[in-house]
């Protein structure tokens, strides 16, 4: 991805004042770390009467692949394929947008300690993007920026092959914008309408992000005729986040129009951020779906395998349904802070009787797992190294065999949503594997057929139409005695065989 901003001068008013706006000396070649590549800026020319700064960031395809950021994800027929062979690392998308406030950070928010007088000037500008996703066609990138105060507005479409001019142009763009603006607003218009014109963003998009659009969008945004169209890409279409950034907008439409001052539309934007309802964190909507699942299948009697500190152990001891809550870990710090957690020593002896935590490994059969109605294993599997999985599936669905069993596991290719986790990388340091969902159905469907059990499949958060929900879960149901969900006959265990 390539990006070029240029600026003319004189001696007196030198064109490589750009440096000091950007905070990048023209002197030097600069690398800089990304979660998706390396973002390098330098300058091809740089004298008084004319100044360039390049911004080129170098995307890692495989590590885009790893991270499921390569479009195709989510079951089309060519998925396959168009995890290699996308435009993710060659044209501008929300990947840049990010390195663009990554690296000019200091620039957008119109900031120079140096020469503080800078950031205020209008400067004569040409940006210029050889290649630009546009869905909409040239005729969106003019009716996004012609309102914007640029004197030129250049959306020259990129044909899909030269030598075959009679396939038509493909959905990108050369784009050149010419005129005098504040660089700080000139990148701030560019952080949002890259994303925008693409009509994807390669990360999750959280309530965090409609600050984050008003911000950049200051000055500019609550007055231009595609306000609804900009706000409702920008934040992937998820219409309450939508709603909420054109409400906060139209009451900077508002003030503007009565002359109100901005600290009383301050005062009236956060009286409605602090009555508005918080997202609740995906550990807690994993738990409440954990617990309406064991409630809708009658168990009483619940397994906590993999308990860690003892979170839903602690979540099971409130309801009353749940008379005998077993917690086992195989990490004896883990199983102490969930007993301080739980307050064991403090518990009353009605309260005791329900819980018991114990250590062990799921790698191998235990009969004190045997006879129970529900097992869980949350956020475990993608712990195992998968040559030991086998062995997990053996302990559970075979020797401990309980009624229900609720496996949960991240969705890999919800992780594209996750703006702070870096392109290649899991979403834990000790997670071995994650999956996708096709992957994962795959993997449920063979312990059901095997272990003589029938499975469904649970969404646990916002179930995104692209990408899938971040969680996955399986409910595993014993199917009827001597027989698998596919109606053969079943692996009889070994009562105490190691698996």
């Amino acid at each position: 991805m390539f990006l070029t901003i240029s600026t003319t001068g004189s001696p007196e008013r030198p064109a490589t004042d750009l440096g000091f706006l950007l905070h990048k000396h023209p002197g030097k070649a600069q690398a800089f770390s990304t979660s998706h590549g390396t973002a390098h800026v330098f300058y091809p020319e740089a004298t008084a009467e004319r100044c360039t700064a390049a911004l080129l960031l170098e995307v890692d395809p495989v590590a885009l692949v790893r991270s499921g950021q390569g479009k195709g994800r989510g079951g089309a027929p060519d998925a396959a394929l168009a995890q290699y062979v996308n435009d993710r690392p060659y044209a501008a998308s929300s990947l840049l947008a990010v390195a663009l406030s990554g690296v000019f950070r200091t620039a957008l928010k119109g900031q120079c300690a140096a020469r503080p007088e800078l950031p205020e000037e209008v400067r004569p500008l040409r940006i210029e993007i050889p290649a630009l996703p546009a869905r909409g066609g040239a005729a969106l990138v003019h009716r996004l920026f012609d309102p914007l105060g640029w004197d030129l507005v250049r959306a020259e479409p990129v044909p899909l092959d030269e030598q075959f001019p009679e396939w038509g142009d493909s959905r990108y763009v050369r784009l050149v914008l010419e005129g005098g603006l504040r660089l700080a607003d000139a990148l701030r218009q560019l952080y949002v309408l890259l994303p925008v014109l693409d009509d994807a963003k390669h990360y999750w998009v959280a309530p965090d992000e409609v600050d984050k659009l008003l911000r950049a969008g200051d000055g500019w945004l609550a007055a231009h005729p595609e306000t609804a169209l900009i706000t409702s890409r920008y934040l992937a279409r998820h219409k309450r986040l939508t709603q909420d950034a054109l409400d906060r907008l139209e009451l900077v439409r508002l003030a503007e129009a009565d002359g109100s001052e901005v600290e009383e539309l301050d005062n009236a934007v956060d009286e409605r951020i602090d009555t508005e309802e918080r997202p609740v964190p995906l550990a807690v909507q994993r738990r409440e779906a954990i617990l309406a699942a064991l409630r809708a299948a009658g168990a009483a009697r619940v397994l906590d395998l993999g308990c860690g500190q003892g979170q839903l152990v602690q979540a099971l001891l409130k309801d009353v349904a749940f008379t005998e809550i077993v917690g086992v870990d195989v990490s004896v710090r883990a199983l102490t802070t969930a007993a301080r957690r739980l307050r064991l020593e403090r518990m009353g002896e009605r309260q005791s009787s329900r819980v018991q935590l114990f250590q062990g490994s799921l790698a191998y059969t235990d009969k004190r797992l045997a006879g129970y109605d529900a097992a869980v294993l949350s956020e475990v599997i993608e712990h195992l190294d998968l040559p030991r999985l086998p062995a997990l599936e053996y302990a559970v669905f075979a020797a401990a065999r309980p009624g229900t069993v609720l496996v949960t596991t991240p969705n890999v290719e919800y992780n594209v949503r996750w703006e702070t986790l870096p392109a290649g990388q899991v979403r834990h340091n000790d997670h071995r594997f994650e999956w996708t969902r096709a992957e994962f159905r795959t993997w449920a469907g063979g312990v059901a057929e095997r272990y003589g059990y029938t499975v469904e499949f649970t969404p646990v958060g916002d179930d995104d139409p692209g990408v899938g929900p971040p969680t996955q879960m399986a409910v595993f149901t014993k199917a009827a005695v001597g027989t698998t969900a596919a109606g053969t006959t079943a692996n009889t265990p070994k009562e105490g065989e190691a698996a």
